[in-house]
């Protein structure tokens, strides 16, 4: 009995000793965890200014103003103590210079907390610095840091990209709420999944042309807007597409979960019609002398979900099918708004063609890969658009 005794504390011990314990860490209240993460083009804040006249300086070049979003100690645990009353649950910190790295590291001059990345959610890029530097050298330190995770979504700023790490509601952490922003993709398709760092990575290398997600800010408040474009070639933001040019790209791509149509009758009532579901598919066709041309066909089936027109009887068959084909008129109207956009404004594919080129006619697309966009820019490219409304919603059934 002793010696099982015995034997059963050795034992014990021996699976004590061997576990993984967290002899490095660090306790929460003793980090600074910034969440968000700003890039803008590179011009000193007041404090700095401040800072340098008393002697504060070292050299760099002023290139990049980098603004990080830091959740202090009250909000882990301590936040549902503080009340309504005592301010925004984060507070932000920028420093200018030509070095991300540096930058943060000139933060330890000024905090009493070392920042940490772990858990970065958010990068804002303005689109004035991704005209001046690429998207790879402003990508360059957070995809080489092992704490920032590749699941971290990277946007756009018309504006200042500092403006959306701030917000007028004192319990919204702003980086929090971007992120947040983007599960209502299901409710319409105006708005992008998001773009990740791994994404991101995946696109610069492969030399691309590609579209992030753009963000309004204004009072406080934000708001998803069309996206920016980011020239494969070059790796610098050259223009923006709007609301619906992202919807026709989703509409291309079939990448549709939710979202409206609206039109204008003959009496100009509006009339809105409620997707369902889409499928879509893109066919590439290559003749013998090697020219391209791509069809594009989708299918919806969706709802009449709303007809301010009081003079219509949507019960009619006849009324349906007229509704049917107004709303098929206007979908091939922003699909070929969308294509002068892509084919002659701005000279790039974002919207998967290249893609499927690749997988139907991969000898096809080894001729033109090497100047793919200018290529795209100047092939034909048709769509076929077939709109089912399959009911009038409960009230008109």
């Amino acid at each position: 009995m002793y010696r099982r005794h015995i034997l059963s504390l050795l034992l014990a011990f021996i699976l004590l000793a061997t576990q993984a314990g967290c002899w490095s860490s660090k306790e929460v209240e003793e980090l600074s965890i910034y969440t968000g993460l700003a890039l803008d083009k590179g011009e000193l804040s007041p404090l700095e200014q401040d800072l340098e006249k008393e002697g504060s300086s070292y050299f760099k070049k002023n290139k990049i103003t980098a603004s990080v979003q830091i959740v202090p100690k009250k909000t882990f645990g301590g936040a549902g103590k503080q009340g309504g009353g005592q301010g925004p649950n984060y507070i932000n910190i920028a420093g200018t210079g030509d070095s991300v790295l540096e930058i943060f590291r000139q933060f330890s001059l000024r905090l009493d907390r070392p920042i940490i990345g772990q858990h970065l959610k958010v990068i804002v890029v303005s689109t004035e610095l991704a005209k001046q530097q690429t998207m790879q050298q402003l990508m360059d330190f957070v995809l080489r840091d092992n704490d920032i995770r590749p699941s971290c979504m990277v946007f756009l700023s018309k504006e200042r990209a500092a403006n959306t790490l701030v917000t007028k509601y004192k319990e919204e952490v702003p980086s929090f709420h971007l992120l947040y922003m983007l599960r209502s993709h299901f409710r319409t398709s105006k708005m992008m999944r998001g773009t990740n760092l791994s994404e991101l990575d995946g696109l610069m290398h492969s030399k691309k042309s590609y579209i992030l997600q753009n963000i309004l800010e204004s009072q406080g408040e934000f708001e998803f807007s069309g996206a920016g474009i980011i020239k494969g070639d070059t790796g610098h933001w050259i223009g923006n597409l709007g609301q619906q040019d992202v919807e026709s790209i989703a509409w291309i791509k079939d990448d549709v979960e939710g979202g409206a149509i609206k039109i204008y009758d003959e009496r100009n009532q509006p009339i809105t019609y409620e997707i369902k579901s889409v499928n879509s598919k893109i066919t590439t066709k290559v003749t013998e002398g090697n020219d391209i041309s791509f069809h594009v066909k989708i299918e919806s089936k969706g709802r009449l979900i709303e007809d301010w027109d009081e003079k219509m009887d949507p019960t009619k068959t006849q009324n349906i099918k007229k509704a049917e084909k107004e709303f098929e008129k206007e979908v091939t109207r922003r699909l070929k708004t969308l294509m002068h956009k892509l084919q002659s404004e701005y000279k790039v594919d974002v919207a998967g063609f290249g893609e499927r080129l690749y997988i139907e006619q991969p000898q096809a697309w080894k001729k033109v890969k090497n100047d793919w966009d200018y290529k795209f820019s100047q092939i034909p490219v048709t769509f076929d658009v077939k709109l089912s409304i399959t009911d009038l919603g409960s009230s008109a059934e």
